[in-house]
């Protein structure tokens, strides 16, 4: 993958486990008598430096950003229908991590599209909006490097797009069907 990534000082890349990152320096260091090249990448949000050896970068997954494609496939996930497994809490949670830390942006997108709620809708518990916030940060850093913006403006984009394709609630459904009876009921 060293060869795939071929990456210089200035570029950005995801890390899966910690998302976008910029590669500072392609050094060189000696540990116990072996020279290993490594990628220094920081990451700004986390305020955290990370040194990943260039013949060991494809086994950790550091990868290129996603191309413009890739990115309008997750932002099009976000657009689909909340797909909710009836399994324990713990175990969706356990695969939700997964997906978050598998640093692919269409599995990131099923997990923010997955847990997004509209007004109307009941509260997420702590550990899902723990889980969708930091879903919704991973995939705006993405969308906002491959964009050239900044996070919070990709962000927004992202909840644009969860607003605009939100489902009606069952209440607001609900009372849709109420109001209907009731002119039913009034016009006979």
């Amino acid at each position: 993958m060293a060869k795939d990534l071929m990456c210089a000082p200035g570029d950005f890349v995801v890390y899966p486990t910690h998302g976008v990152g910029k590669v500072l320096d392609i050094e060189t260091q000696e540990y116990s008598g072996h020279k290993l090249k490594l990628f220094v990448i920081e990451f700004e949000r986390d305020r955290m430096t990370l040194r990943v050896p260039t013949d060991k970068a494809e086994a950790s997954g550091l990868r290129r950003l996603s191309s413009k494609k890739i990115i309008e496939k997750a932002l099009t996930t976000l657009k689909g229908r909340a797909r909710v497994k009836r399994t324990m809490w713990s175990r969706r949670a356990q695969e939700y991590e997964m997906k978050i830390n598998s640093g692919d942006p269409l599995a990131i997108a099923e997990v923010v599209r997955d847990l997004h709620r509209n007004t109307g809708q009941p509260d997420q518990s702590f550990s899902e909006r723990q889980i969708y916030e930091a879903a919704l940060d991973r995939l705006a850093c993405e969308v906002g490097a491959v964009e050239k913006t900044n996070p919070e403006m990709a962000t927004e984009k992202l909840e644009c797009i969860l607003s605009a394709t939100a489902p009606v609630s069952e209440a607001a459904q609900e009372a849709e069907i109420d109001t209907a009876g009731t002119s039913d009921t009034a016009a006979a």
